[in-house]
């Protein structure tokens, strides 16, 4: 018990204040071509795939989960983010990933989850965990961001505090608009913080 109590508090520890703009990411570095992706089957009963969002400016991605506590607090965040993008000309696509496998991540969970709060955005399974691999996720919730070259240009924490009521800097919102106007974001990578995701019978390279 004393074991599986300490694995929880480790799992679920936030990481660590750095810099902001210092880049922990072992698999992409900013400016790289955001790894592509195919089929994963989202709540909607639908599958999708990155080229599917190919008339789109600007594609979020957001690894998150449904029982990581940090992921739970920022669903109301994701949920504003999407609504106050959705009008945008050129347009603008939030996507979440769920990359986390055991049973309160299920695909029937995540459709629970998705009705639950009404999500304005896709909410997919990444059952293999390639995906989330391929992008170097560590934490849920963190955030990519793909400019309309689909190069990355801002990955990491959506802001800088994780309540709500105590946010300075929206690091997000302003990758996403300097993205919008074809310019790099001011800041281009915060770690992010939240819940390990628990990679399956490997270590991650």
């Amino acid at each position: 018990m004393l074991l599986q109590l300490l694995l929880t508090i480790l799992i679920t520890l936030p990481v660590s204040n750095h810099p902001v703009g210092q880049n922990d990411n072992q698999k992409l570095k900013i400016g790289d071509t955001a790894p592509d992706w195919k089929n994963l089957l989202g709540t909607d009963g639908s599958q999708h795939s990155l080229a599917d969002f190919s008339s789109r400016a600007v594609v979020v991605l957001c690894f998150t989960c449904n029982s990581c506590p940090y992921s739970v607090d920022y669903e109301d965040r994701l949920i504003a983010f999407a609504r106050k993008f959705a009008d945008t000309p050129s347009g603008v696509t939030l996507v979440a990933i769920n990359a986390n496998r055991k049973p309160s991540e299920s695909l029937e969970k995540m459709t629970e989850r998705a009705r639950q709060k009404q999500f304005p955005f896709l909410y997919l399974i990444d059952e293999s965990q390639q995906v989330a691999d391929s992008y170097g996720a560590v934490y849920t919730p963190e955030f990519f961001v793909l400019n309309k070259e689909r190069k990355v240009v801002y990955m990491g924490a959506m802001d800088d505090r994780t309540d709500a009521k105590q946010v300075t800097a929206r690091h997000l919102e302003d990758a996403v608009n300097a993205a919008l106007v074809g310019k790099m974001p001011t800041v281009t990578a915060v770690p992010a913080r939240g819940c390990a995701i628990p990679y399956r019978s490997r270590q991650r390279r």
